[in-house]
């Protein structure tokens, strides 16, 4: 072999030995990292006994006549001072003010004197308060009765919400699940957490508390109410914290199920790009149109999480300006449930939301973060999801071995960047993957039933991976 070639021969070798490195830098599965079980996340020094569990407490809040009154004088007092929207604009460039009176006008006069019966509908489930690490933490807790329990079977599921919504999301959608069908001999026991800084539940006084925090808090939580296996249903936050559960405590979790499947990896992008120059030989055909053409979809996610990017770098600067400000805190939460359910409502004067909700439904999320004063502190999850020492975890590149489902509404811009194909790294048992047409974002309050079987059925699917 004469020098030049064996010079090339080394080169190349050199070469191609540097790619495999980097290949395997950037797209190899990480191994699970070890997170501290225990984290003290309250306020100044952690206490000697701050580990030991304490006492369940019922919670049951009661807001005066005084709070109420107020809240009905600054709505009306904001009612009318509201800016003309542009002519021939509905909800294009936000909330139309025009339906927002109308809106403030049934919150003032006609939801708020209800305030009491709204009160008993929001209290209709068993809902306590315990501490885990160093935080208030609040829930709601349905029970199977042991005679229930002899003629179906039971299995614990752990239901988590995101931003801006609230335990509310799961009202109906829980007692379907507790009671089960003529169909389905399955039942369950729920639990419904309010997430970290999410109206009872306390937010971390300390900076770094992410999902995979969370996480941690939420497994403990758990354990502590007698689950050692659970399922989990997670959207929005509610799905990467599931996920992080899944990922990080497999020997807990007997199936994770997510309406808001996401994945974030070079590997992914990759994917991603390859499966939009053939759309059908990477997604059933019938669904392409959920993910592709690509542009339209990035266009959509860029013009709805313009919120994103400001919580993610200033979340107590947006906290402030909706804190004590009732009409800016619900057009800022309200205005996610229109163009989150179906991005082509933005086009109607009241922006689609009759459509799919009750204005009493959308009220109570938007009274839960008001009256608990929790806009800023669900806010920071943002800031801290978006870390470097949260992002360095990189969790998306630790495979999850537990069973997995991902149901897709079509009005819900989450999705639109996790095909099967990408998801299959991450999830190694993905055993289910359904698309539904109708639907978005918020698919527990909007399609509940629909919802309902979805879970249903991966839970008998599941079952088959049970030891």
């Amino acid at each position: 072999m004469s020098p030049k070639i064996r010079i090339l021969v080394i080169a190349l070798s050199l070469g191609f030995g540097l790619i495999f490195n980097i290949l395997t830098k950037y797209f190899a599965a990480l191994e699970r990292p070890n997170l501290p079980l225990n984290q003290y996340w309250g306020e100044g020094k952690p206490p000697a006994d701050y580990d030991q569990p304490k006492d369940l407490q019922i919670v049951r809040p009661f807001f005066g006549d005084d709070i109420i009154e107020d809240l009905s004088n600054r709505i009306g007092v904001r009612n009318v001072s509201l800016s003309k929207p542009l002519e021939d604009v509905n909800f294009e460039y936000g909330f139309n003010t025009n339906y927002l009176k109308s809106v403030l006008k049934y919150w003032k006069d006609d939801y708020l004197p209800r305030w009491r019966e709204r009160e008993i509908f929001i209290w209709q489930f068993p809902q306590y308060i315990t501490h885990i690490q160093g935080l208030r933490l609040h829930y709601m807790h349905l029970k199977i009765y042991d005679d229930v329990k002899e003629v179906k079977k039971m299995y614990p599921i752990l239901l988590l919400h995101g931003w801006p919504s609230s335990v509310r999301e799961f009202y109906d959608l829980a007692p379907k699940l507790y009671e089960g069908s003529e169909e389905s001999n399955i039942v369950f026991d729920i639990v419904v957490p309010s997430l970290p800084g999410f109206a009872w539940s306390q937010g971390s006084s300390k900076k770094g508390m992410g999902p995979a925090q969370i996480a941690v808090i939420l497994r403990n939580l758990m354990l502590r109410v007698g689950y050692t296996k659970f399922f989990i249903h997670g959207n929005d936050w509610g799905s990467d914290i599931g996920s992080h559960i899944a990922t990080l405590f497999p020997e807990n979790v007997l199936g994770y199920h997510s309406t808001s499947c996401t994945l974030n990896t070079p590997l992914s992008h990759i994917k991603l790009f390859i499966a939009s120059l053939a759309p059908s030989f990477f997604v059933p055909q019938d669904y392409t149109h959920f993910f592709f053409p690509l542009s339209k979809s990035v266009r959509s996610f860029l013009e709805e999480t313009g919120h994103s990017h400001l919580q993610a770098t200033k979340p107590d600067t947006i906290g402030i300006t909706l804190t004590d400000n009732p009409v800016g805190l619900a057009v800022y939460i309200l205005e996610k449930f229109s163009t989150w359910t179906n991005d082509t409502f933005k086009t109607l004067p009241d922006g689609g939301l009759p459509q799919k909700f009750k204005l009493d439904t959308l009220i109570d999320n938007v009274m839960l973060y008001y009256l608990t004063n929790s806009i800023t502190t669900s806010q920071r999850i943002f800031a801290e999801a978006n870390s470097k020492e949260h992002r360095q975890l990189n969790l998306d590149r630790v495979v999850t071995i537990v069973p997995t489902a991902c149901a897709r509404f079509k009005g819900d811009l989450s999705h639109q960047f996790a095909t099967d194909f990408q998801l299959a790294n991450k999830y190694l048992k993905l055993i289910q993957s359904t698309y539904y047409t109708k639907g978005g974002h918020f698919a527990a309050l909007q399609e509940p039933d629909v919802l309902y079987k979805d879970i249903i059925e991966f839970v008998k699917k599941a079952e088959k991976y049970m030891i």
